[in-house]
């Protein structure tokens, strides 16, 4: 059976496509996404604790290159078969370059449930995947407009670096590893003991946003669906690729692969609404909620893992 958590995204996903009148107060929602950017960030933190060194150096720096390579090579894609605005490609590549805390929570906790081992760094990737992925798309667009675009950059880096996610990600890694699981337990063990509560009603808000985007289905723009769909596998076999080459351990490569996998449907948007006023955010949301989101979470991330022990041998 799936992982109990994803079962409260399906719930979720009925909920919504039966027209349900369940709903989620925006302001718990904003509540539950705080609290699991802060834990994901508190996790990580306490696993560093006494292991930072230069040696993840390498290691972060390849996460973060694969980052800035996905929207370059998502580019052409988007403009030429999907057939999309320099905007609209722009926005997409950054979507799918950036990454979705969101999976990330769910193979992380698909990880630790089957007892994979997951190196101390991980949460690190989620920062280090999502700032180049977003600056290389807001490059590709200028290159497209040329000087109509340089406004736009303007801010920007404190847009995205000032997000609520980056902040409490960052700020939550820091704050673990400054006290550590002993010493922090105090109050670290309040949230990261929830976390997977927090999650499950995070997954259903998704799954009734999911819902929502997909109602009615609009099949004119059956280009984005099949790019939704198509484009996950591949770029899982490039973070898995990346994975590989850095030999890392199977619960780290399983949440790399899933997070190359994943579109970011929270930091994205706020930067390309900013960057790029003129592109359909509401496109974005489509492909990366409504589609990529359920196939990683319910089929994908379980899949990556089958697909990882194969290779294990």
């Amino acid at each position: 059976m799936p992982d109990i958590v994803v079962m409260f995204f399906l719930l979720g996903l009925l909920a919504g496509l039966v027209k349900s009148d369940l709903t989620i107060p925006k302001a718990a929602y904003d509540t539950l996404s705080l609290l699991l950017m802060l834990t994901i960030g508190l996790k990580g933190g306490m696993a560093l604790y006494g292991n930072l060194g230069w040696s993840i150096v390498p290691e972060l720096a390849a996460v973060a290159a694969l980052g800035a390579v996905i929207p370059l090579a998502l580019m052409p894609v988007l403009r030429r078969l999907v057939r999309l605005s320099a905007a609209d490609s722009a926005s997409l590549a950054a979507h799918y370059g950036s990454v979705s805390a969101g999976t990330f929570a769910v193979a992380l906790a698909y990880a630790e449930g089957h007892g994979l081992p997951i190196g101390a760094e991980v949460t690190l990737y989620l920062v280090m995947m999502e700032l180049p992925a977003i600056m290389v798309a807001i490059a590709l667009y200028r290159r497209y407009r040329g000087a109509e675009a340089a406004a736009a950059m303007q801010g920007l880096w404190h847009e995205t670096l000032t997000n609520r996610g980056v902040i409490l990600l960052a700020g939550g890694v820091v704050i673990g590893a400054m006290y550590g699981p002993m010493e922090g337990a105090n109050v670290t063990d309040l949230l990261t003991g929830a976390f997977h509560a927090v999650l499950a009603i995070f997954l259903l808000e998704m799954g009734l946003t999911a819902a929502e985007t997909l109602r009615p289905l609009p099949w004119r723009l059956w280009r984005l669906l099949t790019f939704a769909l198509v484009a996950p596998p591949l770029l899982a076999l490039a973070g898995l690729g990346v994975g590989l080459a850095l030999g890392l351990p199977a619960g780290s490569l399983l949440i790399l692969t899933a997070l190359a996998a994943s579109a970011s449907y929270i930091a994205a948007p706020a930067a390309m609404r900013t960057a790029i006023p003129e592109a359909n955010i509401g496109l974005a949301m489509l492909a990366a909620l409504g589609l990529t989101f359920p196939l990683n979470v319910i089929v994908g991330i379980p899949l990556y893992h089958q697909l990882i022990q194969w290779l294990a041998g």
